[in-house]
């Protein structure tokens, strides 16, 4: 924090091993409109003066060159922020709008492993905005009770599906 000059300490909470356990706890709210519960194991939060927390995302790596989010792939890694963002909101926690990654970057470049990795790591932020997350929800639901979305082009099993009954094999488990 100190080297990004990030006006910002560790959040200290008693629940923090629980918002952190993804598996069994995390952070959860009930939807009520939806009658769905949704659940977040986040990897840190952060506290600034004004008492807003951070939320904090760690993402590591082995790559030559510059770490950064925006590969078209790593948009789901600003969902994941952003639904994080929201369960906090939604536990009626004020909370920043501006998250960070931490991303550390496997240093490749070196002679021998020697039993030792060597990381840089890059502090990046990124403002979310969760006005999504409750339209999908909604839809979430709908889908549940039977209301199959509309095929898309650029949905992967739309197309497979798609490609295997152009082939006259829909129905054929041997594939």
């Amino acid at each position: 924090m100190k080297a990004y000059g990030l006006d910002a300490v560790p959040y200290d909470d008693p629940r923090m091993d629980e918002w952190r356990d993804a598996l069994r706890r995390g952070i959860t709210f009930h939807h009520v409109a939806t009658n769905l519960t949704v659940t977040g194991g986040i990897d840190d939060v952060w506290v600034d003066p004004k008492g807003e927390l951070i939320i904090v995302d760690y993402k590591a790596t082995a790559k030559a060159g510059e770490v950064s989010i925006d590969a078209e792939w790593q948009n789901g890694y600003k969902r994941q922020m952003e639904v994080y963002q929201w369960l906090f909101r939604k536990n009626t926690f004020a909370v920043s709008p501006t998250g960070y990654f931490v991303y550390c970057n496997g240093q490749t470049d070196r002679k021998a492993f020697d039993g030792k990795l060597e990381f840089t790591i890059k502090l990046i932020p990124y403002t979310g905005n969760d006005a999504w997350v409750e339209p999908a929800l909604s839809d979430i639901k709908k889908t549940l009770d039977g209301a199959l979305p509309l095929p898309s082009e650029n949905c992967d099993y739309c197309r497979y599906r798609e490609a295997v009954k152009e082939l006259g094999i829909e129905n054929d488990l041997s594939i």
